[in-house]
């Protein structure tokens, strides 16, 4: 993460909360740059990080006063993610970087989720009071609700960690807190309902408990610390179960490994209707909880008693092997899984369903290569290109155009956008697969 990029995907419309926004970018994108001067960010994040703050909690002020003179009818859902951003969050965070001295380390996780909250923030419940966008997080538990689970997931990371954990977001949306492990389970209740869950550890946290547990030290995650982490995440699950009667799970259906693109598909697709992320003091952890299975999760690898250490091992080797990340955007959920299946096993593949998704994805973590669909509603092919190659630092990622019809003018049409290349969703599957090989591999060679 080098820059996040401001364009006109995060324009609400309002003059002067469009131009705060602008401003918060800026403030971070200073404070990006600094953070990688070792000699520097120390003092000037200790500096930047107050005016970050002052500026966000005096913006949330100016946006809650616009929302009630509207009378915004998600008002109080909205002020909610304010509050917990400004109560829980940031206090959290700058008590980590107080504690270490304003480390490099706690200087990047801080921007790491300011960064991510606030694109997220900006790109979804902002637009959505503009009517721009639907709110992504209507369905978020009650108060009390959430508090107890609060209250019993720091209890259990106590328990069974011996950490005394904090929590930092009520919700946690994929902001980047530094290289993790993530577990997912889908379950089935009696009644067969799904729930799906997943734990995000940050690998510093895993290398802490496993090390812990075999008193040994462990200095990377490897078959041992991965199959490790999967048992205690299924023995915390039961001791959830075990203060939540409510939530019914029966059984594990399925179980899978997700690499971080993978985790952000899954925000794409739909926001959990529970998601903490918690500060152990050693590292991150979340929790993240949704009543339903998507058709995403199948796509990935599930584990089963004659696959574990197949998959396991593709796991650990998957970002050693990979040849490069590709964002594949369409609106068509078929394409999309089709695409998605189609490269995974040689690239990490993320995806979005909208022009507007891919920009706060690009946001996050550029990727080598988009693909592209030409005919998308709201916000075309041509529009999100023209987003991407207007800002500098995305200007430079290649971007192949999927489009249906195949005919002289369309391609015309497509070419004239100068795309680095376009494919026609009716060719088969092998030449889909040949043909972005190649450009990786000429990329490769240059």
């Amino acid at each position: 993460m080098d820059r996040i990029a401001w364009n006109s995907s995060y324009i609400m419309g309002v003059d002067f909360l469009d131009q705060e926004h602008k401003a918060l970018f800026s403030t971070m994108n200073k404070l990006l740059r600094l953070s990688e001067s070792e000699e520097k960010s120390g003092w000037v994040c200790q500096e930047g990080a107050k005016y970050l703050k002052n500026h966000t909690l005096e913006h949330f002020e100016h946006e809650e006063e616009y929302m009630r003179s509207i009378d915004y009818s998600e008002y109080e859902t909205h002020k909610r993610l304010h509050d917990n951003f400004r109560t829980i969050t940031l206090p959290a965070l700058e008590k980590e970087l107080e504690n270490s001295g304003y480390s490099l380390e706690s200087i990047r996780h801080f921007l790491g989720v300011c960064i991510g909250w606030v694109v997220a923030h900006t790109q979804t419940e902002d637009l959505a009071i503009a009517g721009k966008q639907k709110s992504i997080w209507a369905d978020i538990p009650h108060v009390k609700e959430k508090e107890a689970l609060e209250q019993v997931i720091t209890q259990l990371i106590d328990d069974l960690f011996h950490f005394r954990a904090k929590l930092i977001s009520e919700q946690y949306a994929g902001e980047d807190f530094g290289e993790v492990v993530c577990c997912r389970f889908i379950y089935s209740g009696q009644q067969k309902e799904k729930w799906e869950i997943t734990f995000v550890y940050e690998k510093h946290l895993l290398l802490k408990i496993i090390s812990d547990l075999l008193n040994t030290q462990y200095l990377r995650v490897d078959d041992m610390v991965i199959n490790i982490t999967r048992y205690i995440s299924r023995q915390f699950l039961e001791r959830i179960r075990e203060n939540f009667p409510s939530m019914d799970l029966y059984k594990v259906e399925k179980e899978s490994l997700l690499s971080y693109e993978q985790l952000l598909d899954s925000f794409n697709r739909s926001n959990p209707s529970c998601s903490l992320l918690f500060d152990t003091g050693n590292g991150y952890l979340a929790f993240c909880a949704n009543s339903s299975e998507s058709i995403r999760g199948k796509l990935v690898r599930n584990i089963n008693p004659d696959n574990v250490m197949l998959a396991v091992n593709e796991f650990l080797n998957r970002e050693k092997t990979v040849r490069g990340d590709i964002l594949v955007v369409d609106d068509s959920e078929f394409m999309r899984a089709r695409i998605v299946k189609l490269l995974s096993g040689d690239y990490n593949v993320s995806e979005a369903s909208s022009s507007l998704a891919a920009i706060q994805s690009i946001a996050i973590k550029k990727p080598d290569l988009i693909v592209l669909d030409y005919e998308m509603p709201v916000c075309d092919g041509r529009q999100a290109l023209e987003m991407i190659r207007s800002e500098q630092n995305t200007a430079n990622i290649p971007v192949v155009f999927l489009t249906a019809k195949g005919s002289r003018e369309r391609v015309q049409n497509v070419m004239a956008l100068k795309p680095n290349g376009y494919l026609l969703k009716s060719m088969p599957d092998e030449e889909i697969k040949k043909y972005i090989d190649t450009l990786f591999a000429n990329k490769k060679e240059k």
